[in-house]
């Protein structure tokens, strides 16, 4: 299988277009790489996807690896450095036939086939082999060393160098002490990009060092750890991130970047002093799960087709709202990835920049040498910008920026903090954007949340009764007619909760499977206009926002509940 033939067939599925497929053949030739590693580290086309069309092309099935299933002798059967050095894996042991079944990631590469065929000649079994995914084949690498056993051996390694008596010198012994505290740090952070955690938090207590995983919005503790390491295991942190070792008084801030399970994670690293030491916070940023494609935000129909109309015009502002932690800056990246083409020059203005997207011209400000959103805006204009994303409007100064660069023909992104998107407009007001620049700029305000999105194999339904079935009622029938009559479900209504199995593979007894957005999208209209001229209350802007049929946050809420996305409570605690 050819580059061109793999890109050929993803043209023909309709998967990426002709002019993405010729960009990605000369940055293969530049770079020296394959096509579909460069697809899986972009993220251009879903993992699962790309293989089972190099499934096709090399004639070997695909398959979905079940981690979990994979008992510790059949990983025995492949060692760990060979898995990794061919890109193989070990997937079941079909006794009744003596069939090995593995994973490749390339099957037709001739060292991989030999390696395997030296395999199956030493164990005496034949092979039958699948196409796997990057992301399995790492799960499946990381089945081999688990985490907590790595770190059972590591402060097993700091007792024997504690204990022993032997002079040696400075160097020998800061060498030698050291190894077990590098191995914590890199098999606690390889462990939070196993798990899809968002940041991790090593705190210094009295008595001991609490190790927790932020996941899905929720901190957990994954470990506790003597006290004495706490100062070695925030050092090796700061080493890392190139913070001053000698400045334990004040909090710091850094970055690195490592390769994990075969992409590029970067991670950010903020210290804090505590009475018991240094406390470190690491936000992990794994490409894999912070960048979405536009498909997977989780908008529904209605709003795709808003949101979708939005970027198609030649001009005008995109603003996204929410709290902290909402997933506005996922939203934000989705849009330019789609608008990322090689005849558009997309440009951003970020605090910080979170994750590097190639083909889009990125940068950060920093306030303390007075580069910030404001002076930047200035600055970008010059660089023949056609989208420009700045990561927030917080002030007058960028506000209007902001508004005269979407009114001089550009497409302008970004994120401000209100309650709603109806309160996106009395906003920029307050942040004192003439009324008549505003209905010309403002082209569509997003309003979104994320809730915890149910296991598809532990949720449970039940009959909405009481409150939630007024709740439900009363929210369905606002909707607009249109979607109100497409709408599947009647009374009484089936929601459904999380009833967490221990042994599900899919949640690994959480009861959830990571998040999903709900959404509220208010679009600029020429009534809309009217009212901004006029200066009229939010009340008036609600009167508009249910004339042009607005799917509101507990609605959008209440429609992913009943298709069983989400758990009802979940709906209730984020939206009013």
């Amino acid at each position: 299988m050819t580059d061109q033939d793999l890109l050929k067939e993803l043209v023909k599925r309709q998967l990426i277009d002709e002019a993405r497929a010729s960009r990605l053949l000369n940055d293969a030739g530049v770079t020296q790489r394959p096509v579909e590693e460069i697809l899986y580290e972009q993220r251009i086309v879903d993992e699962a996807a790309v293989a089972k069309v190099k499934s096709d092309l090399i004639g070997a099935p695909y398959k979905k690896i079940v981690v979990e299933s994979i008992g510790e002798d059949i990983l025995k059967m492949i060692p760990r450095h060979t898995s990794m050095n061919y890109r193989v894996i070990p997937i079941e042991l079909d006794k009744s036939k003596n069939l090995l079944v593995v994973g490749m990631f390339r099957p037709d590469d001739v060292r991989a086939q030999e390696a395997l065929k030296f395999i199956a000649k030493q164990q005496g079994v034949s092979v039958g082999v699948y196409v796997v995914t990057p992301s399995d084949m790492a799960a499946v690498w990381r089945r081999y060393a688990p985490y907590k056993s790595e770190v059972q051996a590591a402060l097993q390694e700091i007792g024997e160098i504690a204990s022993e008596e032997r002079a040696i010198s400075l160097e020998e012994g800061g060498s030698q002490s050291e190894a077990p505290i590098i191995k914590i740090v890199a098999s606690t952070l390889s462990q939070a990009v196993e798990e899809g955690a968002s940041d991790v938090h090593i705190e210094p207590q009295r008595t001991r060092i609490r190790i927790r995983f932020r996941t899905d919005g929720k901190l957990t503790e994954v470990i506790s750890l003597p006290a004495s390491l706490a100062q070695p295991l925030v050092s090796r942190v700061k080493v890392l991130a190139r913070l001053k070792l000698d400045e334990t008084r004040i909090p710091q801030d850094g970055r690195f970047r490592t390769v994990l399970f075969g992409r590029d994670i970067d991670f950010r690293v903020s210290t804090f002093p505590t009475p018991s030491g240094e406390k470190a916070a690491i936000r992990v940023l794994d490409p894999t799960t912070g960048l979405k494609n536009f498909n997977a935000l989780g908008l529904m129909s209605w709003n795709a087709k808003i949101l979708e109309s939005a970027i198609a015009r030649p001009y005008g502002m995109i603003l996204i709202s929410g709290p902290t932690g909402s997933g506005k800056t996922t939203t934000l990246y989705a849009i330019m990835q789609r608008l990322n083409q090689e005849s558009v020059n997309v440009l951003s203005l970020e605090d910080p920049v979170e994750y590097f997207m190639e083909g889009i011209n990125q940068s950060q400000v920093r306030p303390e040498i007075d580069y910030t959103f404001a002076s930047g805006l200035r600055q970008i204009l010059r660089q023949d910008p056609d989208v420009i994303m700045v990561g927030e409007i917080r002030d007058s100064e960028t506000a209007g920026l902001a508004v005269n660069a979407a009114l001089t023909g550009h497409i302008v992104l970004s994120t401000i903090h209100t309650n709603n998107a109806v309160g996106v407009i009395p906003r920029l007001v307050d942040l004192g954007v003439p009324t008549f620049l505003l209905s010309s700029a403002l082209d569509l305000m997003i309003a979104q949340r994320l809730v915890l999105k149910l296991c598809p194999e532990c949720k449970k339904g039940e009959r909405a009764i009481g409150e939630v079935q007024e709740v439900i009622e009363k929210a369905l029938s606002t909707l607009p007619s249109k979607i109100r009559a497409d709408i599947q479900w009647k009374s009484p209504y089936t929601i459904y909760k999380a009833e967490p199995k221990e042994n599900c593979k899919v949640c690994k007894g959480k009861g959830t499977a990571g998040r999903i957005a709900i959404f509220e999208l208010f679009s600029m209209t020429r009534e809309l206009e009217e009212l901004i001229s006029t200066s009229s209350g939010e009340g008036k802007l609600w009167d508009e926002a249910r004339r042009q049929g607005m799917v509101t946050l507990r609605q959008d809420g209440v429609l992913k509940a009943l298709d069983g996305s989400i758990a009802f409570e979940e709906v209730l605690r984020e939206t009013t």
